[in-house]
């Protein structure tokens, strides 16, 4: 088994050679090839000034670039900081300036408008995939065209620090999770030995590789000597004739993914008889959606349940084994979980008593970057990490998550934290005060609903705020909808109470 990120290629070439791992539109990529393209990148990145702990942004959609670049900077002993696409470039900006990255990697169409903010970033360097590039930026596949690929393996300690994963934050800007090569490699190696993932396997996916769920399927299936099938978006009829394709035997998803899948109408034209396993992680997901999908796709359907600071799962169900729909299953091996009392973490509750999930071990992250205080919040002094969430343990150690975040939003999967929307509504020159609340939605779980109230004397428009909204925030994090209020609930001391905010629906 690798010990560190930076041996998954040389490692992978050296025992599966030519045998195909990657597949993306069309194009197979073999072990040796993968192998020699992060080696040539990693020897360009070298020459541009990267070494050992140096930060590298990755910011595109999937892509086989996005590949070669992750694994190019882990061979360097650098450490990866892979973004959400959908980040507006003055996040990018915040993002690089908080890591102090020194190169960004990125698709032309998302790295170009990055070129004109670069002075206002630590950024020495641009790396843009294709050919043609724009002016102020470095062609990706020039560094690969003009380096070879002979590169020492480095001995790097598995437990200092891969990658810093951004995960958003309740003060309004987003946190990053340093995670060690340890947490990386064991996530992902558990994940496949609870899945029962083999050589055998070819594993179809559209989950975001900057995700961490989606990384942790990337990883696996290369630690395995797996194929990995890689789509750079969902789309439910390409997803379903991609997977009758390359009869995939194992898919991952987060629920809306399943929901549409099962409610296209061209559903029994395609042939799913390959699949063996499918996972669901992202949101919960509703048992009698579970249930239907494993009728209609006929196999298993194993929930799962992660977090950015885990680099990963947390828990999951094992393929052989009891699976108890509307849980997320229990700990990974060598980790530990427990239900706390939500008013004194050192307390661990009884079976079925209902309180914080904590969980501690190789898994968990370093720590915050640069943020001890917000680190100290969440990591208590024995290791215990708050995940915030509500949840209970049964007789049997499967855990049910109660309730969310105490604030945040889930959207399709994606955390969506409200003091992030609130801070950029309360730009605009027309709100006087804005709360940010959920509202139920039957295809992406939750929406971002935005309750306004209005400066005495100004108008704006639902539409308005939305697009003044559009302009700083990812895609994901708009608020759906606007409602103009005379006031919102408070506490005595002022406080908003957003899990009040519901009773001023219209």
């Amino acid at each position: 088994m690798v010990t560190n990120l930076g041996q998954v290629m040389p490692r992978g070439a050296a025992k599966y050679g030519d045998r195909v791992a990657l597949v993306f539109k069309g194009e197979e990529f073999t072990y040796n090839r993968l192998n020699e393209l992060s080696a040539k990148l990693a020897n360009g990145l070298k020459g541009l000034g990267v070494g050992s702990g140096d930060r590298v942004t990755l910011y595109s959609q999937n892509r086989w670039e996005w590949i070669i670049g992750y694994y190019a900077t882990l061979r360097l002993g650098a450490v990866i900081n892979p973004i959400n696409v959908m980040l507006t470039p003055n996040e990018v900006v915040f993002v690089t300036q908080d890591c102090g990255a020194k190169v960004l990697l990125a698709s032309a169409d998302k790295g170009t408008p990055i070129i004109a903010l670069q002075s206002e970033t630590p950024l020495q360097h641009i790396v843009l995939f294709g050919d043609e590039v724009p002016a102020g930026a470095v062609s990706f596949n020039q560094l690969i065209a003009e380096n070879g690929s002979d590169l020492p393996e480095l001995d790097i300690d598995p437990l200092t620090m891969s990658t810093i994963g951004y995960t958003s934050g309740t003060t309004g800007h987003p946190k990053g999770a340093m995670l060690s090569h340890q947490a990386i490699v064991l996530n992902s190696a558990l994940t496949s030995n609870l899945h029962a993932r083999t050589a055998n396997d070819v594993c179809y996916t559209s989950l975001p590789c900057a995700h961490v769920y989606g990384n942790v399927v990337m990883n696996g299936a290369f630690f395995l000597g797996g194929k990995l099938v890689l789509h750079d978006r969902f789309d439910p009829a390409e997803t379903m004739e991609l997977i009758q394709k390359y009869k995939a035997t194992v898919f991952d998803g987060v629920p809306t993914m399943y929901f549409f899948m099962v409610a296209h109408p061209d559903f029994d034209r395609f042939d799913l008889s390959s699949l063996r396993l499918c996972a669901v992680g992202g949101q919960t997901m509703p048992e009698p959606k579970m249930r239907e999908v494993e009728d209609r796709f006929g196999c298993p359907l194993i929930e799962l349940w992660g977090m950015t600071e885990l680099g990963g799962l947390g828990t999951t169900f094992p393929a052989y084994g009891p699976n108890k729909h509307g849980s997320i299953g229990i700990q990974l091996p060598y980790s530990e979980c427990r239900i706390a009392d939500v008013e004194d973490a050192n307390k661990t509750l009884a079976t079925d008593e209902i309180g914080e999930l904590m969980v501690r071990g190789p898994i968990v992250m370093m720590g915050y970057f640069g943020n001890e205080e917000k680190t100290r919040e969440t990591i208590e002094p024995d290791g215990w990490l708050h995940t915030g969430d509500v949840a209970r343990m049964d007789a049997d150690g499967c855990i049910y998550i109660v309730d969310r975040k105490k604030d945040m939003i889930l959207t399709a999967g994606y955390n969506v934290y409200p003091a992030e929307i609130e801070r950029v509504v309360a730009g605009h020159p027309a709100v006087a005060l804005v709360a940010v609340g959920s509202v139920p939605d039957d295809m992406k779980g939750e929406l971002a609903k935005a309750y306004i109230v209005l400066k005495e004397g100004s108008k704006a428009t639902e539409q308005e705020i939305i697009e003044f909204c559009r302009e700083s925030l990812a895609a994901y994090k708009v608020p759906r909808l606007v409602q103009f209020v005379s006031d919102v609930p408070k506490t005595s001391t002022g406080k908003i109470m957003r899990r009040m905010l519901r009773t001023l629906d219209e």
